[in-house]
C-alpha cells in the first residue's frame, strides 16, 4: 500500500469513533441523568427534581424474588428526599390512585439541603390495601403532597426483595416463593 492510501485508511479509522459520537446529539443516553439501580430518580423535562423537590431515589419494596405481594396486602415505600429551598418544608400526603391507599405516619420534615430518608430505621410511609398483587417490576405513581412545593409526582417501581435490596425487612403480608423440588436425575453415561 503506497503512503498516501495509508495515511487515509489510517484516518478514516480514527476518524470513526468520533463521527459516530457526533452522530449522537444532544439527546445521547449518555447525557441524561440515570439510576445506576432499579429506583427511580425524579427527573422532571430533563431536569433533576422539580420544584426545589430532589429524589435521588424512590422505590416500593415487593415481595422476595419469586414470591407476590397479596391483594389488599401492603408494602413499604422508601423515598430519599432533598429540600433545596432556602426554607424547609414538609411532605404531607402521598397517594397511589386506585392503587390503594398510602399511611404516612405523621408528616415528613424537610430541613432545607439536608437529604431525608423515609424508610430508616422504619419506613414512615406504606402503601396499604393495594387492588391487585404485586410481584416485583410494576411501576405505581405517586402523587407527594408537600406544604410548599406543591405536588410532585413520578413512578416509582416495585422492587423484589433480592441484590442490593435483600437485606431490607420483608413487605408484610409477602406470600413465600414456591420452594423448588428436587428431581431425581439420570445417571451420567461413561465414556468408552
Amino acid at each position: 500500500m503506497t503512503r498516501p492510501r495509508w495515511i487515509v485508511v489510517a484516518a478514516a479509522f480514527l476518524a470513526a469513533p468520533v463521527l459516530a459520537g457526533c452522530g449522537a446529539g444532544f439527546d445521547a443516553t449518555t447525557n441524561k441523568p440515570y439510576a445506576p439501580n432499579e429506583a427511580q430518580v425524579l427527573i422532571d423535562q430533563g431536569s433533576y427534581g422539580k420544584r426545589d423537590i430532589q429524589i435521588p431515589q424512590a422505590f416500593i419494596l415487593g415481595p422476595d424474588a419469586g414470591a407476590q405481594l397479596a391483594w389488599r396486602g401492603s408494602a413499604p415505600i422508601y423515598l430519599n428526599i432533598l429540600n433545596t429551598a432556602g426554607a424547609p418544608d414538609t411532605l404531607q400526603a402521598v397517594s397511589a390512585g386506585n392503587l390503594g391507599t398510602v399511611k404516612v405516619t405523621a408528616p415528613i420534615q424537610l430541613p432545607s439541603n439536608q437529604l431525608v430518608n423515609t424508610g430508616k430505621p422504619t419506613p414512615q410511609i406504606m402503601l396499604e390495601a393495594i387492588s391487585k398483587s404485586l410481584r416485583g417490576g410494576e411501576s405505581i405513581k405517586l402523587d407527594l403532597q408537600f406544604a410548599k412545593a406543591g405536588i410532585v409526582s413520578l413512578n416509582v417501581p416495585v422492587v423484589t426483595r433480592s441484590r442490593e435490596y435483600k437485606d431490607y425487612p420483608p413487605a408484610p403480608n409477602a406470600t413465600p416463593a414456591p420452594t423448588p423440588t428436587p428431581t431425581p436425575s439420570a445417571p451420567a453415561e461413561e465414556a468408552h
